[in-house]
């Protein structure tokens, strides 16, 4: 269960799902206890039991419900929930760890123990707003594209873009895998070459919003997320990072529960960037982006 009354009674309204199978690696990471090249780890070493048989098979299916499963013969526990805030600068990989040794977001999370997954991705070169938490239950509700989750990124177009681009963006434009919905979008400034532009998408395919700019005949130089749902970055300094509050994550529980698409706000950020208060703006170099993207 969450701990504090605020957590607890996030989800009381949601209604409760049978737990299905899962292969043991998967179970003891969906658990928070660690990843799953950890557990497979752990299973190989003979440190887990189901049903009091050592099972060396980290691909070994268990359901959770029927089955007794002991790490060092004590029954997992699942970590209580926790869900942190993270101002993703960009170098930083989206990952737990990389072979190559590039630095992971992981390596921000200076003095937290528990083993969180990342609410979605963000590109190598892309910063901004990113969630990790260890309650998958709400990291599936926020990336789902069935919740219609808004995520808003701040732009920064490799060309002038007309208003009929615009309006193309908005109507909704035809990518590889198909049509997306309607976005909403808003002209921040034009400089002398450049468009800068906020954008509102509920969907998470993979590098989105790049391949949108593409499909309008431009591209995109940077990008930053600065929203979820109502949730924004703010003042947060680039790597570092904060516990959301309770009403915080009602507010984003809250915000899954629409199938209507972005809604009309105030643009709070967009003022932001025109008076030159974002990091969009203050860097006029482009950044180019890398690879796996499955939440812009």
């Amino acid at each position: 269960m969450l701990s504090g009354t605020g957590f607890e009674t996030v989800f009381r309204d949601m209604k409760a799902k049978p737990t299905p199978p899962k292969t043991l690696d998967r179970l003891i990471s969906k658990m928070g206890l660690g990843s799953r090249t950890e557990a497979r780890s752990w299973v190989g070493a003979s440190r887990v039991k189901v049903n009091g048989k050592v099972i060396q098979n980290p691909d070994f299916w268990v359901n959770p419900e029927r089955d007794k499963v002991e790490l060092d013969n004590r029954p997992l526990e699942k970590k209580k929930y926790r869900y942190l805030l993270l101002n993703k600068p960009a170098g930083y990989l989206t990952t737990y760890k990389d072979p190559e040794g590039r630095p992971t977001v992981y390596d921000l999370l200076k003095g937290v123990t528990d083993f969180l997954s990342t609410v979605g991705r963000l590109d190598l070169d892309t910063s901004g707003l990113l969630l990790l938490t260890n309650d998958t239950q709400f990291g599936e509700r926020l990336t789902n594209p069935d919740y219609h989750v808004p995520k808003t990124y701040l732009v920064k177009a490799a060309t002038l873009l007309t208003d009929d681009q615009l309006d193309r963006l908005r109507a909704g434009v035809t990518l590889d895998d198909g049509p997306t919905r309607p976005a909403e979008v808003v002209r921040v400034r034009d400089a002398a070459t450049k468009t800068f532009i906020e954008i509102t998408i509920t969907e998470g395919r993979n590098r989105q919003v790049r391949r949108m700019l593409e499909a309008i005949d431009s591209f995109v130089l940077k990008l930053v997320r600065v929203r979820i749902g109502g949730l924004e970055i703010g003042g947060l300094p680039p790597g570092s990072w904060r516990n959301l509050t309770p009403a915080e994550v009602q507010n984003l529980v809250a915000a899954s529960r629409s199938t209507k698409g972005p809604k009309p706000r105030t643009h709070s950020t967009s003022k932001a960037l025109v008076a030159g208060a974002t990091p969009i703006e203050e860097d006029e170099d482009a950044d180019d982006l890398s690879e796996e993207e499955t939440d812009e």
